[in-house]
């Protein structure tokens, strides 16, 4: 007879499952999904929306976080863009459309959401670009990450390990 074990975490006094995705990683899949689909197909960015709207995911996600991501990436896109340049080895327009994606939505994160630790962001773009970039993208996106990181989180990063903040 086979036994199967399911490991258990406890989180705030909650059960978790292990691979369970969280609400806001699901709703950093949708945006990196939204993203991808307005880089490649160049699909008018309501549409995009609305059909992210309609996915079983979008029920499961964060839809004030996403909304506020979609919102302000689309917004501040240019000047995102003036602040990962100077951290990567090529032209931005150079990146594929899931690195350019992944790093637009973390820099959006460092400098919109100081309460989320940067080591947060970057473990969830690591494992973004892990999941849905090429073989070592998620090398890359974690090396420009921690560049990026040094120089928008100055205070946070420059603190003795011991006293940063715990990832959530």
């Amino acid at each position: 007879m086979i036994r199967k074990v399911v490991l258990v975490e406890e989180k705030n006094g909650q059960e978790k499952k292990p691979g369970r995705k969280g609400r806001r990683r699901r709703s950093r899949e949708l945006v990196l999904q939204g993203l991808y689909q307005w880089f490649v197909a160049k699909e008018a960015i309501h549409i995009i929306i609305e059909q992210l709207h309609e996915t079983k995911t979008f029920l499961k996600a964060d839809q004030e976080y996403f909304s506020d991501l979609m919102q302000g990436l689309l917004t501040d896109l240019t000047e995102l863009e003036k602040h990962i340049q100077p951290c990567l080895d090529r032209p931005f327009k150079e990146l594929s459309p899931i690195e350019a994606s992944i790093l637009l939505l973390s820099t959006y994160e460092f400098i919109n959401y100081l309460g989320t630790p940067y080591k947060a962001i970057i473990n969830e773009a690591v494992e973004l670009a892990k999941t849905y970039g090429g073989t070592d993208g998620h090398k890359y996106v974690n090396g420009v990450l921690d560049k990026l990181a040094k120089k928008l989180r100055k205070d946070e990063t420059a603190l003795p390990i011991q006293w940063q903040k715990k990832s959530i």
